[in-house]
Formats: structure tokens, sequence, C-alpha cells
């Protein structure tokens, strides 16, 4: 009987296609092997003769991180014919044909994710083995899996917040909440090697490689990882912050369009901070990592975001006699939005009732465990007021639930409390709707409805764990409840008389109505109103006054007066920020008494609109002419106008044209030609920029059919 050869392996193959589209990745490309745990993929092996089960040894060993380890969870050994069970590495089953093995493998819902090596060992008889290299894939998180800590048991949310590769964030103010539409990307060619590029150049796997990618198992800690790294305040993270208004040195915030190129600049620049982000920008990004890695996520924007850092969940503003708001050397504010990101997963560090949506927010505001990151802080926490759970929820808490006490500020020290208000922080608390382009408000996630028995009661239940039991309390609970500060002898209100447009004057309507008040119930009143308009910056703070205004008014009981004012455009013109944004206050002193009232409206002012057309039907492969036009409705020409395009699966990069100048009332129109390379709904992005105004956005949904399907 002549010797049986020994085994030898000729060729390999991933099926790198089929597997791909079997664990949702086929978006990322076909070309290599790109799987998600807790899920089974197959391969082929193909040898120089049969194989014999009751001869052949062979054995699989999949590896991840610089020093893998089986104590670490970073190596994994596994038989062919050796039945495993449970949440292991195994082989699930295998069948022969010929020359050729087919296997089927299975990783388990708690592997590290990242890029692992796998190989095969044959044993050739007499303790001698021959190990051959089978290839390298990628591991995700799976939120398919029920296993997986990702787990998101809904088809159309799977589709929404990890495979759409577009949405928006939502900015402006709470009174008039505007849409930017923004490119996540996350299937880009060379998106998710930058990805794990970011958890390679954290502080976590410099300190500790082995340990770092060990950890990489679990969704809690990746989610911190990157929540550091998208800032660059301890680390070569992907963005530096910059709220000076001057970005002569990089690119406005208000000019990036989508995660791509912002994230291809940093990986190109060898791991060099992209300049410059503000809270859209980090929390968009981070939005891209997320889902390209495999966590359900998305992006949250909070109107009058409170940033409460001395956590006794006031913010004190202050004001002059002149109605002008006061710089403070407090670091505590009231931002007119902030975005964040929630994620979805298990909290097995928690509690049972804490799963579900996490915030986690990559802006630098304050050290975490010694880095700049904040969260997973639960929601479902920070609405019941649990502030004592892991992480930074106590933080989180105040920027949703914060009470803001403002102040008239003379003399060097405040004076007298203008206004306490209990509702004013956390509104209109928005995301995309699943499925469609509309704007979906969370508020009800976050907290109970305002005023109600529910919401103070866990305002109190949060404080007193903020403040703790052996402090004396704060003197805002003692405010709490008490009615001094609402009994006003009139009723103050600003109103805009029509849609504000940059370029434009703007015209306001006082509106004053006589109240009955304990100290004069019936009598006439005399107030002398003085306005101020201020530049409103992102963060909360002001510019110097713009315009100024005096108004002396008699108002007799029950009486109301509608009192029209004008903020032209020659005081606001050059004076704005480039969100537009205005605050107008006025300080109203009661002669017969002394004391004082506040009146705010906040305002953006609207831009000109972009005009995007389709005439054709979108095939893969096929030209797209698009349409783009622009009319300056303004009364002020738009000089060194540009003009960026950017949509995953619509362009390659982004393609940017130079428009020169547009003079008032002009119009400039442009023409596009597109090759789609990806099938299924997408999403062009159009961004005009101008030195007087950076953000003329527009989008449009196409939808591309696959080639030769017309």
């Amino acid at each position: 009987m002549e010797p049986v050869a020994a085994l030898e392996l000729r060729s390999v193959d991933l099926h790198s296609a089929r597997n791909n589209k079997g664990h949702h990745t086929q978006e990322m490309g076909v070309e290599r092997l790109i799987l998600r745990r807790g899920q089974l993929f197959s391969l082929q092996l193909s040898f120089n003769r049969p194989f014999q089960a009751h001869r052949d040894h062979i054995t699989f060993v999949a590896e991840t991180g610089p020093e893998p380890s089986e104590l670490l969870g970073t190596r994994a050994t596994f038989f062919l014919t050796q039945a495993q069970h449970g949440d292991v590495w195994s082989v699930s089953d295998f069948s022969a044909d010929s020359t050729s093995l087919h296997v089927s493998l299975f990783t388990p819902a708690s592997a590290a994710i990242g890029h692992y090596t796998l190989s095969t060992e044959i044993a050739q008889g007499q303790g001698h083995r021959v190990t051959y290299p089978l290839g390298t894939f990628i591991l995700l998180f799976n939120p398919w899996s029920t296993e997986d800590d990702v787990y998101l048991p809904s088809e159309t949310l799977l589709q929404e917040y990890i495979m759409k590769d577009y949405g928006f964030v939502y900015k402006g103010h709470e009174s008039l909440v505007t849409s930017w539409p923004w490119n996540y990307g996350q299937f880009e060619k060379d998106i998710i090697d930058i990805c794990f590029e970011i958890l390679n150049k954290s502080l976590y796997f410099f300190r500790n490689p082995a340990k770092d990618c060990s950890q990489r198992s679990d969704v809690v800690y990746v989610c911190r990882v990157v929540s550091a790294m998208i800032n660059s305040n301890d680390d070569s993270g992907v963005l530096q912050g910059n709220w000076s208004e001057d970005y002569s040195r990089g690119t406005s915030p208000l000019e990036w369009n989508g995660s791509v190129a912002i994230l291809r600049q940093w990986s190109t620049q060898g791991g060099k901070p992209v300049k410059y982000g503000q809270c859209w920008v980090f929390a968009s990004v981070m939005c891209t990592v997320m889902r390209c890695l495999g966590v359900p996520t998305r992006v949250v924007s909070n109107f009058r975001s409170a940033h409460n850092m001395d956590g006794n969940l006031t913010i004190d503003t202050y004001y002059d006699r002149n109605a002008a708001m006061r710089p403070t050397q407090k670091r505590d504010k009231v931002w007119n939005f902030h975005v964040w990101n929630e994620c979805w997963m298990t909290r097995k560090d928690l509690p049972p009732g804490y799963n579900g949506w996490q915030v986690l927010d990559p802006t630098p505001q304050q050290a975490s465990s010694g880095l700049f990151c904040c969260g997973p802080a639960s929601v479902k926490a920070i609405r019941e007021g649990d502030v004592h759970l892991a992480y930074d929820t106590p933080f989180v808490f105040a920027e949703v639930n914060a009470d803001e006490v403002i102040w008239l500020f003379e003399d060097g020290e405040a004076q007298e409390i203008l206004a306490h208000d209990t509702s004013s922080i956390g509104k209109e608390i928005s995301t995309k709707m699943v499925g469609s382009d509309q704007r979906q408000d969370i508020t009800y996630s976050y907290k109970y409805p305002e005023g109600s028995p529910e919401e103070r009661s866990v305002f109190m239940k949060a404080s007193r764990r903020m403040l703790g039991q052996g402090r004396a309390p704060s003197p805002l609970l003692d405010l709490l409840g008490s009615g001094a500060f609402r009994a006003r002898p009139a009723r103050l209100q600003l109103h805009l008389a029509r849609a504000p447009v940059w370029g434009q004057d703007v015209f306001l309507t006082l509106h004053v109505r006589r109240l009955q008040d304990g100290a004069h119930p019936w009598g006439p009143l005399r107030l002398e109103i003085r306005f101020c308009a201020q530049a409103l910056m992102h963060g909360g703070s002001t510019r110097e006054p713009l315009w100024k205004q005096t108004v002396s008014l008699d108002l007799d009981f029950g009486k109301e007066i509608h009192w029209p004012l004008l903020l032209p455009y020659t005081s606001y013109g050059n004076k704005l920020t480039d969100e537009k944004l205005v605050r107008v206050s006025g300080l109203a002193k009661v002669e017969e008494t002394g004391s004082s009232m506040l009146v705010l409206k906040d305002f953006s002012l609207e831009l000109p609109h972009l005009a995007i057309e389709v005439s054709m039907t979108a095939e893969v492969g096929k030209a797209l002419r698009v349409r783009i036009s622009l009319t300056n409705t303004l009364t002020v020409a738009l000089s060194n106008c540009t003009m960026v395009l950017e949509g995953s699966g619509l362009i390659h990069g982004q393609i940017a044209e130079d428009l020169g100048t547009l003079m008032s009332g002009d119009t400039v129109h442009m023409r596009v030609d597109l090759y789609p390379s990806k099938a299924g709904p997408r999403q062009l992005q159009v961004l005009i920029s101008s030195s007087e105004v950076k953000e003329i956005k527009g989008y449009k949904d196409i939808f591309v059919a696959a080639a030769g399907a017309s």
C-alpha cells in the first residue's frame, strides 16, 4: 500500500463577494473580506489531494493586534473536526468535494473588532506541522446579531442608522430650526481603514497596544476611545476645534459638506488634526466612524444647550442697564444649539433598564477619566435623573435640564434677578426621522414635559445627587416654586414683523400689555425701555452692541401697545458671525418702582436658496446631468463665490468650482455631469460659499438604478 502524500494547501478562496453581501458590508467593496462578528462565513480550501477526515488534522488560527494572545482574546485556535458550542471561534460545518474543502467558520459576538489574519496548521505526521496563511479579514460589530451588544431588532432602523450614508444636522435656534445636509460616506473606499487608524492613534493604544486591542470587544470602550479621538485636545485626534471666528489657517466649520474629506485629510497628513471643527462637525464625523464600525448611530441637536461646568444645574447670565449681554469669566454658557451623537447598545456595566440609546459627545468640553470625551450616558438615565450612572451623566443632564437665572449687573455686581426660567434649556431636541428627510423631535426621550410634576421631581432628585447631601443647598433650590420673579406689572414680547433676510432691514414689533400686580394694581405705569442688538455667537456669548434704541411708554391697566422697531442692514451688515445670528434685548425700567424687566428675541437671518434639478433617471455608470442655480436675492454682491459638490456613490471625493462675483439680483447657472458608481438612494450635497456668506447649502435626493436597469 503506497503511503498517502502529506496534505498540502494549494489555494484558498475567501468568497469575499458572497460573504460581504451576507454580512451587510458589500457597500464597502467586495475585493477583500469584511465580516460582522457573531455570524458564519464560508471559505474554500484546495489541496494537492482529497481531504481524509480520519487522517488529516487541520487547525485554524485567527489573530488580531500587535501581540496576539489567547489570554487577552486576540488569538483563537480551533479545530476542523472538533465540535464547539457557545459563543466561541469554531468550525460550524465542512464538506469535502474532490480536492476541495468547503468550510463554514463562526466568529463569536464577543470578539474584538479589528484587522485579523487567518491561517491554518496542517499536521504532517510525527508532530510536524505546516502553517499556511489563508488571508486577512476585518471584523466589525454586528447589529443584526441577537448576541451582539449593539443588536438592533429592526431592519428599518438598521437601514437608517447603519446603512444610510447621508443625513441632516439641525442648526439655528429653537424658533427656527434649519436642516443641513451631510455626507457621512462611511462606505467610501479607505474610510474603514481610517477608522481603525483612528483607534490605533489613541492614547490607550500607545500606552498598551495589546490591552487596547483586546478591549475592542467592548462597544462602551470603543465609543469612549472614538469620542476622545475625534477631537484633538489630548492626542493626534481628527479635528481641531475653533470658536474664535478666525479660520484663516484652515477651513471654516461651516464650509464642510461631509466627513469623507475630513477623514482623508487627517489620514493623508499622518494624523495631524484637521482645521477646523465645531460641535456639528465633531458629531457628524463620529457618526461616520461609528456606523462604519457597525454601531447604530445618529446625530442629535439640542437647542439652548447648557454648558454647566460647576455642576450646580444653574446657568447665570448678566445684562447691563443698556440691555447688553455682558461677557463673563464663568465657563457656564447657554449655547444656541449643541450637537452630539446617540449610539445604540446594551449597557452590561449598568443596572438593568438602561440599554438602548446612549449619548456620546466628541466635542471637547470637559475631561472624563482624564481625557476630553463624553459618554456613553444612558438617555433613560438622563430622563429619570439617575445622574450617578456612568458615564458623564450629570454633564449631559445639565445640558438639557439646567435652569437659567438672568441678572441685572450694575456697579460691578449682580443687583437684581431679571428672570428665573426653569424651562428655557433643552428645547427642540432633534434628529433625522427614520426613512424621511423630516426632522423628529425627541425631547420627550430626554425629559418629562416641562413644568410637569415628574419633570420637577426628577430635577430635584438629580440636584440632590449632584450637589451632595453634605453640602449647603444651592440658592436655586430655594428659588424653585417661588413666584417672586413671576409677578410683573407688564408683559413684554418681541416679534418679527416679517421673515428676516440677510442684506435687508429687519422689522420687529414690541408687544406690551399692562398686568395687575400687588404694587400698582390699577394705576398707570411709565416704562423706559432700552434696546440693544448684538451678534450672537454659537457658544452663547455675544459681540459688542451693534444697534441701540430707547423708547418711553405710558401704560394703563389692560392696555396693550404695539411698538415698531427697525434694525437697519447698515447697522449689522459687517458685524455678524458667519452664522448670521442676532439677539435683540430690551430692558424696561418701571419708573414708579425702579424694578426692571427683560425681553429677548433671537433670530437667524435667511440666506438665498439653491435650486438643484435632475432631469433624467440616474443609472450606475451613465452620465447624469445636474443643473444648479442661485439667485442673489440680497441687496449686496456676493464676492469670491465657490461651489463644492459631494455625495457618496455619486461623486468620487468632491467637485469644486470658482464662480467669481454674483451681483445683487443676478442668477448663476451651473451644469455638472455626474457618473454614479453605486445603486440605491443617494444624496447630492451642494455648498456655495462667498466672502459675505459662508453657508448657502442645498441637497437633492437621487435614486440610482443598477447598471443596465433602464
